[in-house]
């Protein structure tokens, strides 16, 4: 069976919308990529770290899907990553209230030694120097990895950041992203330049309004699927990035093509993360549900 490993955060989280609250859920961009992915039916690992507060049922949720955890380092004298953010009435803005980040401050992963030669690498958000010191634990290259990263990371660890860009097939990125990092306003022109920087292939992800792929000659738009209710955007970009990667690991390849049909899934699983709090729009549901909105979808196109 095809592997896939992840690198990322597991996490608390609490999160206040318009009409509720959720306090200290399970979060964390690790945890979201990894159940998203997990419906793909195939192994996959997280490489992360947690604290000696972090509830034995939520280990049992990965253990229950098959993930493997054991490289999430539990340290017992330390207290899991928290975040506590707020949404506006839109939905589409939000404030970080508070963001503690414990035993991550000196996180050193290591890569499962059943997972040295994964199909498909995910460096989830965080810092690169992390990033790269799992790469650097790869034996064989990927069929396709992907990076992603946020603008925290180009405001204070951009040297870092543009090596781990320059070693990856693809990377996931915000359109406020895109025009930070190049400098450009144009998401066309700032993605190929992106492109320059080393990937392959870039995906702007534009929330309501779906997301792009770009290479060097082709270009892709995929809608977003319609949603009534948003409840929580928390985990969007990363349960994404789990269908992404969760597609690619079962079909093994990194086709333009390929690449555009796993878009499609990964706008069907953030279509289901943001129906819930945290994990419970995703973990609700099963493959066929994620085929329906995949079949929806390809009809917009």
């Amino acid at each position: 069976m095809n592997q896939l490993l992840i690198v990322g955060t597991v996490a608390f989280d609490s999160i206040e919308t318009p009409d509720e609250r959720a306090n200290k859920i399970l979060g964390g961009a690790a945890t979201h990529i990894s159940i998203s992915a997990s419906l793909f039916n195939i192994n996959s690992a997280i490489i992360s770290i947690v604290g000696g507060d972090f509830p034995r049922k939520y280990l049992e949720i990965f253990k229950n899907r098959n993930i493997d955890i054991s490289s999430l380092k539990i340290e017992k004298k330390g207290k899991t990553f928290y975040w506590e953010g707020k949404y506006a009435k839109n939905m589409n803005q939000r404030d970080t209230l508070k963001t503690e980040v414990n035993v991550l401050a000196n996180f050193d992963p290591v890569v499962p030694k059943n997972f040295t030669s994964p199909n498909v690498l995910v460096l989830g958000n965080l810092d690169p120097k992390i990033q790269l010191k799992v790469m650097s634990q790869i034996i064989k290259s990927p069929t396709i990895t992907i990076l992603d990263t946020m603008n925290f990371w180009m405001d204070n660890t951009m040297e870092n950041l543009k090596k781990i860009i320059s070693k990856v097939d693809l990377i996931c990125i915000n359109d406020e992203e895109v025009k930070q990092l190049t400098g450009l306003n144009s998401l066309g022109e700032g993605a190929r330049k992106i492109l320059d920087m080393g990937p392959n292939y870039v995906i702007v992800k534009k929330g309501e309004y779906g997301s792009m792929l770009i290479d060097q000659f082709n270009t892709f738009e995929c809608p977003a699927f319609p949603i009534k209710r948003v409840k929580d955007p928390t985990g969007a970009g990363d349960s994404f990035a789990g269908g992404l990667a969760g597609y690619l690991t079962k079909v093994n390849l990194c086709s333009f093509d390929e690449i555009k049909k796993a878009i499609i899934y990964g706008t069907a699983a953030a279509s289901f993360s943001v129906e819930g709090f945290g994990i419970d729009g995703v973990e609700k549901i099963n493959f066929s549900d994620i085929i329906n909105r995949v079949d929806f979808i390809n009809k917009l196109l």
